[in-house]
């Protein structure tokens, strides 16, 4: 850490043991009025690569998501969902009804008479196995009567006549930023002018684990919650509503869930139905959303449009932009970071408007907003780039203020290999073969931390060593820095303590949204850690006739630090402790956590200019984060982050067919997602220059950078600026007809 991040030090007396005599020496101690994290060079767990400690239960199986719990007399449910964008709806369910092991089918409320998105629950059905409840679906009678028009896509939206997708309209208010008249009349001076409308498309979330909950309610006056959510204290109280119950009766649990990238904050429309079946029914509901399902009412990252008109100078300055950004989020506002996103421009104007349709609400996924930006920007970036005949790497850090940003280019630049690479300030041409790309993209994120956890750390006089906390772990690795915090603070080491998270019941914590889970989590660890170490010392400090300050805990023992003839065992220390053990709670230490973080990315592409495919050869991707709790972990985000956008650039994207008003691809084989054969060679760096003794979550702006390095590298290999994602081969091929 840098110097003034080091705990202050103080000097204490006390009496050291040298050769059988005691003397009164004078030694130096931290002086602080809480804890610290301790200097990176001295850790011994933290700041190092941990393998996940609950790596062999999912790898085994063992590990327990929403979706395998069984239990006694459950019934499952699930939901018809509207085929089309607006309809009204008649349903009879007296032949579902009629099966044999059907308990429940029933119409669902329609508060205005008619669906309003395409996906839209119209009814549910509880049935003992998930095949009756199949056979359930089949067997309601439903008219649908669909009404038109309708709109799935901003043209129908923008032309349609008659009844408005919402009551006050398909539009939203323009929101302006900056002066128009001006930005405009700099920008008609500048050296390199572009005029261009980049589009992203509506991408899902394609959670492994879809939506769901298990509600265990059989009546009396309590229940229990298993939910595959980001948010576990928020299930509780809400399910206590839909059941009847007090809050205080309603434990939710969280053991395991798969993924969420934003999208699971709350009950949801499937809780708050399970509950009203389990309710009804007096037996558990066990109702997770179907994959097809899934894809039409569970969510996505919204679509987006922007014309931007961008001028630079000629010695690479951006000193012009005007911005027009559609946002498409369905029947939500949708999210976007504004422009010119991270980059400084003096001179600017932007006007975004929200464009409504009949499809699903757009919702939190990874970096909210982001990576729809960065595409915008960071593709007009190297096209002014391009066109002046400049390197897009300096360009680049000329435009950016935070000096973080040149190091991290300069970092993924020396590891792609860009000082090698030909095409430096103009592109390749499509030459009928195989041409090499390389392009560069950066991310911003907060990841800070809020006062909102409580974790108790409890030792047991059999030397057993727990951390509790209510928070769910989304697959990021909260169990292991939990457990390495305390092991850590106590000298012993990760498996020797043990994490217990997941359930309602325990001590309180933030959702898991915005990477604010580790700046708000590892603090309350840490400090949980310290309150317990201080109380253990001074419980120590008569037998080892030493004084609490002094009482040192490393490599399993305990020790006076003036006299290391004076120690026990960790084995020993805790057989010192009543049967009750000891026990200390921690909460939020704002000196911990920290905020602000800075990412860079690079690729390097093969592009088929026969027949337009694109392959992703590898990616860098550099990021700092303060302190890294565990590097592995950090890595591992980075890594995935990376694939992720590697997907969004390649091969995502909703389609519906604006006519039929269907989603063609509302599964897993026809939504494709970036698989093995996909992913390239990935290097994660962390950026080490970061030297702020203090912990900021990283998750989220792994994925910022990724796609728009990928296409800026494609017009890097053939001169081909595929404006819009996914790069699919046909776009690749017009592209490279419209640049030649």
């Amino acid at each position: 850490g840098q110097d003034g991040d080091k705990p202050r030090k103080k000097k204490i007396k006390t009496t050291q043991v040298v050769d059988g005599h005691e003397r009164e020496v004078e030694i130096e101690v931290d002086d602080v009025d809480g804890p610290a994290w301790p200097d990176r060079r001295a850790m011994r767990l933290l700041n190092h690569d941990l393998p996940r400690v609950d790596g062999p239960d999912k790898v085994t199986g063992r590990a327990k998501y929403t979706h395998d719990i069984r239990l006694p007399n459950m019934l499952f449910a699930r939901f018809l969902c509207c085929p089309f964008p607006q309809a009204t709806v008649k349903i009879d369910p007296a032949p579902a009804l009629a099966l044999p092991g059907v308990f429940a089918a029933r119409a669902l409320e329609l508060p205005t008479g008619k669906t309003r998105y395409l996906g839209h629950p119209v009814a549910v059905v509880a049935a003992d196995t998930p095949e009756r409840c199949d056979d359930a679906l089949r067997a309601l009678k439903v008219e649908f009567t669909p009404i038109e028009p309708w709109a799935v896509d901003a043209t129908q939206s923008n032309t349609m006549r008659g009844p408005t997708v919402l009551k006050k309209g398909n539009k939203s208010k323009v929101t302006e930023a900056g002066s128009r008249e001006d930005t405009e009349k700099i920008g008609a001076q500048s050296a390199a002018i572009v005029d261009a409308t980049y589009i992203v498309p509506t991408q899902h979330h394609a959670s492994l684990e879809t939506h769901g909950v298990v509600v265990d309610f059989r009546g009396g006056t309590e229940a229990t919650v298993y939910a595959s959510t980001q948010a576990t204290f928020s299930i509780a109280g809400e399910a206590a509503t839909f059941l009847g119950l007090d809050a205080s009766n309603v434990t939710a649990i969280v053991e395991h869930m798969g993924g969420g990238f934003g999208a699971k904050f709350g009950l949801g429309f499937e809780g708050k139905t399970a509950c009203e079946l389990a309710k009804e029914l007096k037996r558990p509901i066990h109702l997770m959303l179907t994959r097809p399902d899934e894809f039409v009412t569970g969510g996505n990252r919204s679509g987006c449009q922007q014309r931007l008109i961008g001028g630079m100078t000629a010695d690479g300055r951006l000193e012009a932009l005007v911005a027009r950004v559609n946002i498409l989020g369905g029947l939500s506002d949708g999210s976007f970071a504004g422009q010119p996103y991270i980059y400084a421009c003096e001179n600017r104007w932007s006007g975004t408007v929200s464009i409504y349709t009949h499809t699903d609400r757009s919702v939190a996924m990874r970096a909210p907003g982001h990576p729809q930006a960065s595409f915008g920007i960071e593709s007009l970036l190297d096209e002014l780039a391009y066109k002046l005949k400049l390197d897009p790497l300096e360009v680049r850090k000329k435009n950016l203020r935070d000096p973080a940003y040149a190091r991290q280019l300069d970092e993924v630049a020396r590891a792609i290999g860009w000082r090698e690479h030909a095409n430096k300030t103009q592109p390749g041409k499509a030459a009928g073969g195989i041409n090499v790309g390389i392009g560069f993209a950066v991310g911003t994120w907060g990841g800070g931390g809020h006062p909102e956890c409580e974790v108790d750390v409890k030792i047991e006089r059999d030397g057993s060593v727990s951390a509790t906390v209510g928070s769910q772990d989304l697959g990021t690795g909260t169990r292991t820095y939990i457990a390495a915090i305390v092991a850590e603070e106590f000298g012993l080491e990760l498996a020797q303590v043990t994490a217990r998270i997941g359930s309602s019941r325990y001590g309180q914590a933030n959702g898991s949204g915005g990477s604010t889970t580790t700046a708000s989590l590892a603090p309350a660890v840490k400090h949980a850690a310290y309150v317990t170490r201080t109380k253990f010392a001074e419980r120590l400090a008569p037998t080892l006739r030493t004084k609490p300050e002094l009482v040192t805990f490393k490599a399993g023992s305990v020790e006076d630090a003036a006299d290391a003839t004076r120690k026990l065992t960790w084995k020993q220390a805790c057989a010192t402790l009543g049967s009750e053990g000891l026990a200390g709670r921690g909460t939020w230490q704002s000196n911990l956590a920290a905020g602000g973080v800075h990412g860079a990315q690079a690729a390097k592409v093969a592009v088929d200019t026969r027949t337009g495919h694109v392959q992703v050869l590898a990616m860098v991707g550099c990021q700092d984060c303060g302190l890294p709790l565990n590097r592995l972990a950090v890595k591992s985000q980075l890594n995935g982050g990376m694939i992720q956008a590697l997907s969004y650039a390649l091969l995502e994207g909703r389609v519906i067919d604006p006519v039929l008003g269907l989603q063609l691809n509302a599964n897993l084989e026809d939504y494709k997602i970036a698989g093995t054969l996909e992913i390239p060679e990935l290097t994660p760096l962390i950026d080490d220059g970061d030297t702020r003794s203090a912990v900021i979550g990283m998750a989220e702006p792994a994925i910022i950078p990724g796609h728009s390095a990928i296409a800026n590298a494609v017009q890097n290999a053939c001169g081909a600026r595929v404006r819009e994602l996914p790069l699919t081969p046909d776009r690749v091929l017009d592209a490279m007809n419209r640049f030649s």
